[in-house]
């Protein structure tokens, strides 16, 4: 069988700990192609997965025939180079936020339709195992109605583990966009879609900038979420938590589910009985040392290109998720509830 060949677009900490990594132990794919304006970083990533180092995106895409290209660039650039690439005729994985806009999220969707490729958002968390076991808990009915949820995701800040430290990206509002609710919040607006099969539709958001100096992107928010059905709940992004937390509890009529909230059991069934299940089904991804286990991403996108599968989070699905954070947004500057229904695909 014809190897995928692979385009990898930025060279920094997401690609070299996890995209590169992932794509070079896939069987199925080769890289053949990898780009980052710092040229350096190209041809270092080169030197341990092959390939041809390339320094412009565009000048990678037009010259190299590729089946693959993965979007692991700062956030304003994931809707440029992910429409060029659909447009080239490839599949694209893009890193989350998917884009900066709705405007820039329906144009990479139309891109990718029109192409006839796929266009897959790298939310990681639905794969992981605990996530994926309480989803099934909920959509068997096992734990009854849902009530309520709190999500979290924290930790000390990307200057911890992007390549550039405190010069990075991510602290300045043109490469980045959005702060800690682009790199953190988003990943729970996409969780708790995920895990109760049903859109939050209204947004209500305090968002600050209390940790950290030097920046104009937020560190610190909380939202109050309200879905569908009226399941309503709150969800913190911040880079201001000195241990990281990347924990989710779900309030329902049978159960309590807690996950990721306990160091030995991912996921802790508390049941209205008063029996408690606790399973052990692996750790999740994290930044911190020998936390950079396998997303599971990379596999599940390239599987789904041969076998011609849908992917577990597309254009839409990463959308409606960008939504939810750009409703935050508004929430924060307006001091009014947001309602997202309308914009949601």
């Amino acid at each position: 069988m014809k190897k995928l060949r692979v385009g990898v677009v930025g060279c920094g900490s997401i690609a070299k700990h996890r995209h590169l990594p992932e794509y070079h132990a896939n069987p199925n794919v080769e890289l053949v192609a990898l780009c980052d304006v710092v040229l350096e970083r190209a041809e270092q990533a080169v030197e341990t997965y092959g390939g041809k180092a390339y320094e412009s995106y565009q000048e990678m895409i037009d010259r190299e025939e590729l089946d693959v290209v993965s979007v692991c660039t700062p956030n304003y650039l994931h809707a440029p180079v992910s429409i060029y690439a659909s447009k080239a005729g490839a599949n694209v994985l893009c890193e989350k936020p998917m884009a900066t806009s709705k405007e820039e999220a329906d144009e990479m969707i139309a891109a990718a339709k029109a192409s006839g490729k796929k266009l897959m958002i790298a939310h990681n968390q639905r794969f992981v195992p605990s996530h994926q076991k309480a989803r099934q808990l909920i959509e068997s009915g096992e734990i009854g109605k849902i009530y309520s949820f709190r999500t979290a995701f924290g930790h000390p800040g990307p200057e911890g583990w992007s390549v550039d430290g405190k010069d990075s990206w991510f602290f300045r509002k043109e490469e980045a966009f959005i702060g800690a609710m682009g790199d953190l919040g988003v990943h729970k607006s996409d969780l708790m879609r995920y895990l109760l099969g049903e859109e939050i539709v209204e947004v209500g958001a305090f968002i600050e900038t209390s940790s950290k100096e030097n920046t104009d992107v937020d560190d610190t928010a909380v939202c109050a979420l309200r879905t569908e059905s009226g399941i309503v709940g709150t969800l913190a992004a911040s880079w201001s938590y000195k241990r990281e937390d990347n924990s989710t509890i779900i309030y329902a009529e049978k159960a309590v589910l807690r996950l990721e909230d306990d160091p030995t059991h991912s996921l802790v069934v508390q049941y209205a009985t008063g029996e408690t299940v606790r399973y052990e089904l692996g750790k999740i991804q994290s930044n911190d040392a020998g936390g950079q286990t396998g997303s599971h991403v990379i596999d599940h996108f390239v599987a789904s290109i041969l076998e011609n599968k849908e992917v577990l989070v597309d254009g839409n699905e990463g959308k409606n998720s960008l939504m939810v954070i750009l409703g935050a947004l508004e929430s924060n500057e307006t001091k009014k509830i947001v309602n997202i229904q309308n914009e949601l695909n």
